[in-house]
């Protein structure tokens, strides 16, 4: 006991000098203002050109707001091409315990499966659930409707940046990364606490991972045994991002372009997806989409590439131009931008709803 009470001491003290010294020099840690005040200019230019603050609401017409905040994951599944997406149903908050698990059983739900807030953001409220118990607490603690979803069996994770002019069948993609969990592999010796302190990539979330796990922190870890610390892999929850550019081609272009054309209006954005491997991938099986994320998806790839901070703004800035273009054309093609007051009243409430969000998924130890 001594020894691991060393240990964390120390820890704590190193912490905020490591902390500050990680942050200075690992600029996709910043706050999202840091990073793009810089380049917020030429944002508002093409705000300017086009006469709107909302420009980009034309951009996935199809989807809430364009798909840039606060669009929900079934109005997404409804448009993609059937078988491929996990299977899922939607929970409002005020059902009754005993009707969601009847819902599940006439599904043929089957434990374990993930479930996540039908408008989310950022992997808030994300869990995987492994028992009744378990989804008792979820249900009880969750305010906003939430989908059930049967888990993706393949092991691994991708996301594809992907967008193509409306007049055009043939698309880009400029973005292809694989995901990994934020994990931590036992010793024989630590805690998973003292695990937790000593692994850079937690380092700034600290308190969050102590409300997660409370229950195991004192645990021992067995040597070699990997303790997954989150379910969401994405980058603001501490998946790691790895380049898979050498990857892309013909083939996997035309997986989606394929899918862009299916939907007819989802022009711009992010997918993200399990598959057996990149190459059944390519061959347009054994994969699932887990998300579409519309014009609001940051391009990946501009953190998981080891580019420099002027490098990842090149990346955004071209984003941003082909964005642009693609709303311009559908807006003149019967597609219009949202008006003011309406586009503030709805960004105010997904807003809200995220904080809400974020909140409970601090304080949630599930």
């Amino acid at each position: 006991m001594l020894r691991q009470s060393l240990v964390i001491i120390n820890a704590f003290l190193c912490m905020n000098f490591k902390n500050i010294y990680f942050k200075i020099t690992h600029w996709e840690s910043w706050h999202y203002m840091a990073k793009y005040i810089p380049i917020m200019p030429v944002w508002g230019w093409h705000c300017l050109r086009a006469g709107s603050p909302w420009f980009f609401t034309a951009s996935n017409p199809t989807l809430t707001f364009g798909g840039f905040e606060g669009e929900t994951k079934s109005e997404m599944y409804k448009q993609l091409p059937p078988g491929t997406y996990p299977k899922s149903i939607y929970i409002s908050p005020s059902m009754l315990l005993a009707d969601v698990k009847e819902m599940l059983l006439h599904n043929n739900f089957t434990y374990p499966f993930a479930v996540k807030p039908d408008a989310g953001m950022m992997g808030f409220m994300f869990r995987r659930i492994d028992n009744e118990e378990a989804l008792i607490k979820y249900h009880t603690k969750m305010p906003v409707n939430y989908i059930v979803q049967e888990l993706a069996v393949y092991p691994l994770e991708v996301s594809v940046f992907y967008y193509r002019y409306p007049n055009e069948q043939k698309g880009t993609i400029t973005g292809f990364l694989k995901k990994e969990f934020l994990e931590v592999v036992g010793d024989g010796n630590a805690t998973l606490l003292e695990l937790i302190l000593n692994y850079e990539r937690v380092r700034l979330r600290i308190d969050e991972m102590k409300a997660k796990h409370a229950d195991n922190l004192q645990r021992v870890l067995p040597k070699g045994e990997i303790y997954i610390l989150s379910y969401a892999l994405n980058l603001s929850r501490g998946g790691r991002l790895v380049s898979l550019a050498h990857e892309k081609d013909e083939r996997l272009l035309k997986v989606f372009d394929d899918l862009s054309n299916y939907t007819k209006h989802f022009y711009y954005g992010r997918y993200d997806i399990k598959c057996a491997s990149v190459a059944s991938l390519k061959n347009g099986k054994d994969f699932t989409i887990l998300e579409y994320n519309g014009c609001g998806a940051e391009p990946h790839h501009a953190y998981g590439d080891g580019n420099t901070l002027f490098q990842a703004y090149a990346i955004f800035l071209h984003h941003w131009k082909v964005l642009y273009k693609i709303s311009a054309y559908n807006n003149t093609h019967g597609f219009k931008r949202w008006n003011f007051i309406e586009g503030w009243q709805y960004l105010q409430k997904a807003k809200a709803h995220y904080r809400l969000l974020k909140k409970l998924d601090g304080e949630t130890q599930l």
